[in-house]
């Protein structure tokens, strides 16, 4: 009876963004601390979506050919292989948290340089965003 009533509810409503809905995606809070060392950088922004769910699926970067996703679960990092974004809701890329790793750079990127990324979603496509390069000690105010 609760699964039929649960099955029935999730039927209505005309402007609910669930799944079939078109995700909204914007990005903000992008950085990068300085890396320490020449060959392996890190990542972070958050997404937040006002429309249906999406997928972040891969990132790529001239950085580095070996761009992956990572969330760290009980102080161990672990490679992820995609990262749901849920309808009206947000994925953080956050020091401490999910991130990304950028192995094998092409070169030790600086504070104040801008790093080119693409951000691939399962369903809203490619989006591009510059990722400044901030002190290897930088916290944004926002948490991240």
């Amino acid at each position: 009876m609760v699964i039929a009533a649960a099955v029935t509810l999730a039927g209505c409503g005309s402007d609910d963004k669930g799944a079939s809905a078109e995700p909204e995606l914007k990005v903000t809070g992008a950085y990068m601390p300085a890396p320490s060392m020449d060959s392996m950088a890190a990542g972070f922004f958050t997404v937040t979506n006002s429309g249906g769910a999406d997928t972040l699926t891969s990132v790529t970067s001239d950085l580095s050919d070996d761009v992956t996703l990572h969330s760290t679960k009980g102080g161990a990092m672990e490679e992820e292989k995609s990262f749901a974004i849920p309808a009206e809701g947000r994925l953080d890329f956050a020091s401490g948290g999910n991130h990304l790793m950028f192995e094998k750079l092409t070169h030790k990127p600086k504070q104040g340089e801008k790093v080119s990324v693409e951000l691939h979603f399962a369903k809203s496509g490619t989006v591009k965003i510059s990722m400044p390069v901030e002190s290897a000690t930088y916290t944004p105010k926002t948490g991240h």
